[in-house]
């Protein structure tokens, strides 16, 4: 075992883990798998977050004032931007094509999707909203009967705690201008953004507003400063070395711990609960397969020539495993910096810089998903949205997947706000509830390759980048050793 890659150690702890769940579940000790083996999965979530942040900040201040020149710092923001709202886009569409292909909405049953529809004709004409298509089944009266069925179900389906809970964080935002995104890039009170996991744009702002004042300041006296911040980031990296050694162990308690809250005493309701969103889900895989083994590597092949296809995936194995177990870009990004500097050969000017950003605005994942779940949504519930309609739910999704938080199942919430800007009931977040953190292990794997992906082209195009083909490349948390 000691002898393993880092990666296939991760991949044998998350395959144990399952196995595990799927024995507990079956022998009833579910609740012992919840309360004693799945608290060590939040565990290292919650230790690599507690690195994350202020690795975030450390990083992005070393690497903007070590870069030297503004000008080429400018030059590399906008392209580092530039990139990720492209690959965002073409994400996006992706699953715009995939989802009109496929039509998994359509291959329910008919009477529920009828049933769905005159559902979505309720909420509709309740909340004072036009029917998308201008199709009336409330006014079929061979559906009268079925519809005063449904109206008494509906509301109780609206008040369903898991929805609520996520509407509530969308309803109890403060009133909002244009240009409110940008007011909400710069912090009023910086120590409270660091206390929260969903500001890092602020923090990102705070990082890069602080890098280029010391540009701008004599060497004298921003080299102590520079200095102090070198030392407390490599100090946030040997805790990133410390917590690898046990993500193995780590990784078995965090799917144990999924698996068995998903399952209970039944596994049974695991297959049920596949089984029904069978085709939205192998849509959507579908999309980001393609993204992680087809679309990044000709990407990285047009601008990068030197890194190869299998060296690319063989460098980024560690981040990307630990992407999938923890569903979270920001937990991931320390590992992810660790790959891209030793493996890929990025120059530590470049990661800090472009990694921290593109794990708080490069949610490709997350917009493919967004885009396939709106049309399967409306698909089953017999609405036709029209190609105006679909380039809303475009814009919207890119929009609203830079503004997701890099924590798990948090496009989940932004979905609300997609929904909701193409007339489309939000509570229907609750249909997919049951695929969501699998799915969500996927996606975040797409982010993550992304972020090295983009990352490789900004270094290759600053003449940054140092990659070289090794056939068992080591790392400092001792990926082959």
């Amino acid at each position: 075992m000691k002898k393993l890659a880092l990666h296939w150690k991760i991949l044998i702890g998350m395959t144990l883990g399952i196995i595990w769940a799927l024995v507990s579940s079956s022998m009833g000790w579910s609740q012992f798998t919840i309360n004693w083996i799945d608290p060590f999965g939040t565990i290292f979530i919650n230790l690599l977050k507690l690195i994350a942040v202020p690795l975030v900040l450390f990083s992005i201040i070393s690497g903007v004032a070590n870069i030297g020149d503004p000008s080429s710092l400018g030059r590399m923001g906008g392209k580092t931007l530039g990139i990720y709202l492209v690959t965002t886009v073409m994400a996006i569409s992706l699953g715009l094509l995939l989802v009109n292909v496929v039509k998994p909405g359509k291959l329910i049953d008919e009477q529920s999707r009828i049933d769905n529809r005159i559902s979505y004709e309720i909420w509709a004409d309740s909340q004072g909203y036009e029917i998308k298509d201008g199709i009336n089944y409330l006014q079929d009266p061979a559906f009268f009967k079925r519809a005063q069925e449904i109206s008494q179900l509906s509301n109780s389906e609206l008040k369903e705690a898991a929805v609520a809970d996520k509407m509530e964080s969308v309803k109890n935002k403060k009133d909002t201008t244009p240009l409110q995104p940008l007011v909400d890039i710069v912090p009023s009170n910086f120590f409270y953004s660091l206390s929260s996991n969903g500001l890092m744009l602020q923090i990102i702002f705070f990082a890069v507003f602080f890098g280029v004042c010391l540009l701008f300041i004599p060497s004298e006296k921003s080299k102590p400063v520079l200095n102090l911040v070198d030392g407390v980031n490599e100090v946030f990296l040997k805790m990133v070395d410390v917590v690898m050694q046990a993500a193995p162990f780590f990784v078995f308690a965090l799917l144990a711990g999924v698996v068995s809250k998903m399952a209970g005493d039944d596994i049974g309701k695991v297959v049920e609960i596949f089984k029904g969103l069978s085709w939205y889900s192998l849509t959507v895989l579908a999309g980001l397969l393609l993204m992680i083994f087809v679309i990044y590597p000709v990407i990285l092949k047009l601008f990068v020539k030197k890194i190869p296809y299998s060296g690319f995936f063989k460098s980024m194995g560690p981040a990307q495993t630990l992407a999938f177990s923890t569903s979270s870009s920001a937990a991931t990004l320390p590992v992810t910096m660790e790959c891209v500097e030793q493996n890929l050969g990025v120059n530590k000017k470049v990661s800090s810089f472009v990694l921290p950003i593109g794990a708080t605005v490069n949610m490709d994942g997350t917009s493919l998903y967004q885009a396939i779940a709106v049309i399967f949504l409306a698909q089953m519930h017999m609405i036709d949205l029209t190609i105006a309609q679909q380039v809303t739910v475009v814009l919207t999704a890119t929009l609203a997947s830079i503004g997701s938080a890099a924590v798990p199942s948090a496009g989940l919430v932004m979905l609300i706000i997609v929904l909701d800007s193409v007339g489309l009931n939000p509570a229907w977040i609750a249909i997919i509830f049951p695929v969501d953190r699998i799915l969500d292990m996927f996606r975040t794997v797409v982010n993550v390759t992304g972020d090295a992906t983009v990352c490789s082209i900004i270094a290759d195009g600053e003449g940054m980048l140092d990659y070289k083909d090794h056939t068992n490349p080591t790392e400092t948390f001792d990926l082959d050793s």
